[in-house]
């Protein structure tokens, strides 16, 4: 079976498969790879299981679920948000997000306000005892990525996440 490799360095500009693979070793070429290993929802679904996986289980262990962990992490530094983008953050349906932040706001890590301009919409932000909670988890957060990513460098680091974003923002639902 041949394999791609590059070792050199050179000739790769960020977001290339080359570069994204560059310091990780041989790989086989795309043509003789099985369909889900070439195939996008795949791969992001095999990445996300296997890297937010590993640090699941570390916001398990201060005592969030993940769905609140997401939560958090989204308003953290003062943004707030409405419930609805909230369920979408903490991919849960809606009255699951509703009954989760009824708990986080009984615990006093969140609190709901109501909407400036729309009294149907209801905005959630994080409170100081939110904040506390989640600040922890974030360093530990940003050092796990750290270890994820450093075998591909910053500069393809920053490309994939930069194209993921984009993605997510041309499939997700307005409104």
């Amino acid at each position: 079976m041949p394999m791609q490799v590059d070792d050199t360095g050179s000739g790769s500009k960020p977001g290339d498969a080359a570069a994204l693979g560059a310091g990780v070793g041989a790989r086989p070429a795309p043509a003789e790879l099985p369909f889900a290993d070439t195939y996008l929802p795949a791969l992001l679904a095999q990445a996300s299981e296997l890297i937010s996986g590993e640090f699941h289980r570390v916001v398990r262990a201060h005592g969030l679920s993940v769905p609140e962990w997401r939560v958090l992490a989204t308003l953290s530094g003062g943004h707030t948000l409405t419930t609805g983008k909230l369920a979408q953050v903490s991919l849960t349906k809606g009255p699951t997000a509703t009954r989760m932040l009824d708990r986080m706001e009984a615990r006093g890590q969140v609190e709901r306000l109501p909407d400036a301009t729309d009294r149907r919409v209801t905005r959630v932000r994080i409170t100081p005892e939110g904040q506390r909670t989640v600040s922890a988890l974030i360093d530990l957060a940003r050092a796990h990525e750290q270890r994820v990513l450093e075998p591909f460098g910053l500069q393809q680091a920053e490309a994939l996440k930069a194209t993921l974003r984009g993605m997510i923002e041309a499939r997700r639902p307005r409104g």
